[in-house]
């Protein structure tokens, strides 16, 4: 099995690059940039689809315009997103952090904006579980052929992927099979928090301290993941398999809190 913490190669360029093969496993693949004004960052891949997140910064995405009011990402305010069935290119126009989410898709689909028109920010929990939630491509918007991508915003001293829930079988509408990546951001940035990922046969059992810009993979299990006083928690969401439904089940020590 991979690392499941995956730290960014440098501070420039392409930081991260997780494919399925490097993930060991079948679906989702995750890329990450950091680009000054004027640099250019290309990809696709035949049978593959993207969603690209401005996770900061402004750039002009080929044949959809120039994007971007977020320059900061705790702002919290929608990201600009969109669509692409193939071949990508986005150049910088401010220094900027783009995000690639990739899946398998058909090609049929038009490239299109998916925000930040038309993402409004929700809150789920209540209490220390409470955080806030921008769906930029869930399975309510019919928007791709595989990706399910949202954004989540955890106060601090919060919990957040809460309760303990998992969707690591292909049984639907029970539970449905997805992969998922986390890549977090934390406020300030010399923080920490922690993220558990674990079944419950004790088979994979890892809590790791993420780091500003860190990258998490679930490959399975539950996930749930936390964050200190005084530290804010963002993270963006990849998901992906064989059905683009989001179905889970909850740990059953903790389906009370649901």
């Amino acid at each position: 099995m991979a690392e499941l913490l995956v730290k960014p190669n440098g501070t420039t360029g392409r930081v991260h690059r997780i494919t399925p093969e490097s993930a060991g496993w079948g679906y989702v693949g995750f890329d990450l940039w950091h680009l000054a004004p004027g640099e250019i960052a290309t990809g696709g891949e035949t049978g593959r689809e993207v969603v690209l997140v401005l996770v900061e910064g402004r750039a002009v995405v080929d044949g959809l315009g120039e994007m971007g009011t977020r320059m900061s990402v705790w702002e919290k305010t929608p990201p600009a997103c969109a669509y692409q069935p193939g071949d990508w290119r986005v150049e910088a126009v401010s220094a900027c952090v783009l995000a690639v989410c990739s899946a398998p898709g058909t090609g049929d689909r038009p490239a299109q904006v998916l925000g930040p028109d038309g993402i409004e920010m929700v809150v789920r929990g209540e209490g220390t579980n409470l955080r806030h939630i921008h769906n930029i491509a869930m399975e309510d918007r019919d928007v791709a052929d595989s990706l399910l991508v949202t954004e989540v915003f955890t106060p601090a001293g919060h919990w957040s992927s809460y309760a303990p829930h998992r969707h690591d079988e292909d049984d639907f509408p029970r539970i449905t099979y997805l992969e998922e990546t986390y890549y977090h951001r934390l406020n300030p940035g010399t923080g920490f928090g922690v993220q558990r990922v674990f079944t419950e046969d004790g088979s994979l059992d890892e809590t790791m301290a993420v780091s500003d810009g860190d990258v998490v993979l679930v490959p399975k299990g539950h996930h749930p993941c936390g964050t200190p006083h005084g530290v804010e928690m963002y993270y963006l969401n990849v998901m992906a398999g064989p059905l683009r439904k989001w179905r889970f089940a909850a740990h059953p020590d903790f389906a009370h809190l649901m």
